[in-house]
């Protein structure tokens, strides 16, 4: 009876779901021809609404790029650069803890080829990639383009050729493999359009680079080497202008100067570098490791190790151009400003234009905008109101203390750095714990300090008491310190997401109530602890087997190591104890990963007869499996299994209805027993 039923709800659930297979991008091409031998080929997708795929150049470690792969170049054609896109636009994903860059709605690619067998006329091109909504979708698509080259076998007609290249799209699916930095596509200038940074993420990302980089202006204003300059300055144009309005006008001028000077040093950075390659220095090893050896460097300076100062001999010849007087005088004061500062604003200036190049774009020039301001207002608006002067507290040693703790934070911050080349390599040098406990042990330094417990080289002398606010940033810092500390045993610390690095990348990946805490010889054979840890196969077979041996239902699902519902649905439903309880005692977890890029052995390579692809990876088998069998290609998918194989649930999707899901679960459980 019990075969019975679940026959019939097989096929119900045959039926429920046959809609499921997706395809939310259509695919055109069109060839443009620009000499006898040299073609554009150029790629329109239009995606469905509420869908995005993503760049070539999204980062490693959240979802799966976009990529071209041109099979019959060899001897018939040659890739004149890299394939170009349209703009991005970059959104920061909290599943991955990273920023994406996805394409809504329209994406456009295009690829310069240059024919060098005048007898070939046939440009074949395979692209995958990765299109998410509520849940998401691994796909490719095959192009044969015929390009006009005028060849003794071509007898098609211009109308013809151009009816060739222009491909209608088919559903075809496949896994897509992971991209790692050695067979990434290179970085392209064309690849993002400043413009749309006014969208979502991107303005939300420049307008924290700005209020960051004004702050950080805030900050050098309290540097021993330009605080005493404010009455100074201040005092000079107000005796040296016959009138009020006068000396107000000099004041503006300087200002705006100061902003001028650190705005184009903002702009040289981009222009140098460009936009999009300071977008892709970003998840370069070799950017995060020297800017790691460089804020090391700051942080050092600003602790008293030395001094980073421009030659003396700048300064010296800025301040005779500024004694001419006048606008051109005004304008020399404010380079001098700069110059004779430099050993303070150096190395925030340095930390904020590394921060802002992670960004790309023009973030370096939104970064020097926000810090000249925030340096620029004070001088003038102190030569506005002279009065106000007397409110300045007076220069002495809390300076160096609030240097110092700069430096603190340069330490703690150049470490991000070193996490994220650590990461992209995977390396597992930094994991979680250290990272985390690195930032304890600055943190604890700089309390400490705070506390006058010992002094640094530019102290005056030792503090026998401290002020009111030192108290109380003493009091933040080891506050704040003591939060991290928990999450040496896995808390998740989640004023820091984003800084410290995942959770799975620990050697505790799970908490000390995670997979290493748990007795690994009470592992069934061919079984690992999955999330949280729930004894998980990942194998379809073997988890089946360990199922009719204790004569439990089976929780099959589909799920990608890029599938950011995916980790949601196990963070939030998995992680509620009534779900987990379920997973752990009534269920066997099969967890077939679709989109893992490791290759079957040969004799286990076969053809699929619903999609006509070739099964070559793990991920090409389980994606095939639940095509042929569920009619869907999207994941995260689960089904309720008896444990000789047959359905016990229609299959679910993502939902973020927790409770929706626990009935979901019982119901297969109760349709078991």
């Amino acid at each position: 009876m019990k075969k019975l039923y679940a026959l019939l709800l097989f096929f119900t659930s045959f039926l429920g779901v046959q809609a499921q297979i997706l395809n939310p991008v259509s695919w055109k091409t069109s060839v443009e021809k620009k000499s006898e031998t040299e073609f554009v080929i150029t790629f329109n997708a239009t995606i469905e609404p509420e869908w995005h795929m993503f760049s070539q150049f999204t980062p490693d470690g959240g979802s799966l790029p976009t990529v071209f792969t041109f099979k019959n170049a060899k001897g018939n054609y040659q890739l004149v650069g890299k394939t170009v896109e349209s703009p991005y636009k970059k959104v920061y994903s909290d599943v991955f803890e990273i920023d994406e860059y996805l394409f809504e709605n329209k994406a456009q690619f295009k690829q310069t080829v240059k024919v060098t067998n005048p007898k070939s006329n046939s440009v074949k091109v395979f692209v995958e990639y990765q299109v998410c909504k509520e849940s998401c979708i691994q796909q490719d698509k095959t192009f044969d383009i015929k390009l006009p080259v005028a060849v003794a076998e071509e007898t098609k007609t211009e109308k013809e050729v151009k009816k060739d290249s222009v491909q209608k799209d088919t559903n075809k699916i496949i896994a897509v493999p992971l991209i790692t930095k050695e067979n990434r596509p290179a970085s392209i200038d064309e690849v993002k359009n400043p413009a749309t940074e006014k969208k979502s993420g991107n303005s939300k990302s420049l307008w924290s680079i700005f209020i960051l980089a004004f702050i950080g202006g805030f900050a050098a204003l309290l540097m021993p080497c330009i605080f005493p300059m404010i009455p100074m300055t201040v005092s000079f144009f107000t005796k040296q202008s016959k009138t009020k309005s006068e000396g107000i006008r000099n004041a503006v001028i300087y200002g705006l100067s100061i902003i001028a000077i650190y705005v184009i040093l903002g702009s040289i950075i981009t222009a140098v570098f460009g936009a999009e390659a300071l977008n892709e220095l970003s998840t370069s090893v070799w950017f995060n490791l020297i800017f790691f050896g460089l804020l090391v460097v700051f942080a050092l300076s600003f602790l008293g190790a030395f001094e980073i100062v421009l030659p003396s001999s700048w300064a010296t010849k800025l301040d005779s151009q500024a004694d001419k007087g006048g606008i051109i005088g005004i304008i020399f004061m404010a380079l001098a400003l700069a110059v004779v500062s430099f050993s303070c604003t150096g190395p925030i200036v340095g930390t904020l234009l590394v921060e802002s190049a992670s960004k790309g774009g023009i973030a370096p020039i939104v970064g020097m905008l926000g810090f000249s301001l925030a340096i620029a207002l004070p001088f003038m608006l102190f030569a506005m109101f002279p009065g106000w002067l007397n409110s300045l507290p007076k220069s002495g040693g809390w300076l160096n203390t609030v240097k110092v703790s700069l430096g603190f934070l340069e330490l703690a911050f150049a470490f991000k750095f070193l996490s994220n080349a650590d990461l992209v390599l995977q390396k597992h040098w930094l994991e979680r714990e250290l990272f985390i406990a690195i930032w304890i042990a600055i943190f604890g330094a700089w309390a400490l300090y705070l506390f006058g417990r010992y002094m640094l080289p530019h102290d005056y002398e030792k503090a026998d008491k401290i002020g009111v606010g030192r108290l109380s940033m003493a009091i933040i810092v080891t506050t704040f310190t003591f939060y991290m500390i928990p999450g040496l045993w896995g808390a998740p610390l989640k004023i820091l997401s984003g800084l410290t690095p995942p959770s799975t990348y620990s050697e505790i990946p799970n908490g000390l109530g995670g997979t290493t805490n748990n007795d690994k010889s009470a592992l069934p054979e061919h079984a690992h602890y999955g999330p949280h840890g729930i004894i998980t196969f990942d194998d379809y077979e073997t988890g089946l087997a360990y199922a009719k041996q204790v004569n439990k239902p089976v929780l099959l699902d589909f799920t990608g190591d890029a599938c950011a519902n995916c980790r949601k649905m196990e963070d939030n439903a998995w992680s509620n104890p009534e779900v987990l309880s379920i997973l752990k005692e009534k269920l066997v977890v099969i967890s077939l990963v679709c989109d893992r890029k490791i290759e079957l052995p040969k004799e286990q390579q076969y053809v699929s007869k619903t999609t006509g692809k070739e099964v070559v990876t793990i991920g090409n088998k389980w994606s095939d499996l639940q095509i042929t069998r569920y009619k869907s290609n999207s994941q995260p998918l689960y089904v309720i299994l008896d444990n000789e194989g047959n359905d016990l649930s229609e299959p679910i999707a993502y939902t973020s209805d927790i409770q929706e899901y626990k009935t979901w679960l019982e119901n297969g459980i109760k349709n078991f027993k």
